[in-house]
């Protein structure tokens, strides 16, 4: 089976040497995405909400850039450097996994990249 590399401008470049996304079949396994502002490259402002949000729409932008979304998503994982986070993180979550939401992992962290407070990856569907 291909191994498809996904990239896009909307969300921001790799910070690494890894890609935003590979696609294999209907499947597209899309990389942690920190709350990084795709035009600045910069850690947005705020709390872990406003970080959750940004990090929610990067994923967003990559899986689109795939030929998915946040609909097709079947597994995240979240990764929060306090669990004292956890509420804030989850409401604005649910904002963006309404209905049926994906299967997900949350896991404290001692230190994310840029000291962001979240990072989320996402596992989604798409037309193969």
């Amino acid at each position: 089976m291909q191994r498809e590399r996904i990239a896009t401008t909307a969300a921001p470049a790799a910070i690494g040497p890894y890609n935003q996304a590979i696609a294999s079949g209907n499947l597209v396994f899309a990389s942690g995405q920190i709350a990084l502002d795709p035009a600045s490259g910069q850690l947005v402002e705020g709390d872990v909400q406003a970080q959750t949000r940004r990090a929610l729409e990067n994923i967003s932008a990559v899986l689109q850039a795939a030929g998915s979304s946040l609909g097709q998503v079947v597994k995240t994982t979240v990764f929060l450097t306090s669990m004292s986070n956890f509420t804030a993180m989850n409401e604005i979550y649910a904002q963006y996994f309404t209905g049926e939401p994906p299967a997900r992992s949350t896991v404290a962290v001692a230190e994310l990249p840029r000291n962001a407070l979240v990072e989320v990856e996402a596992i989604a569907l798409r037309e193969a």
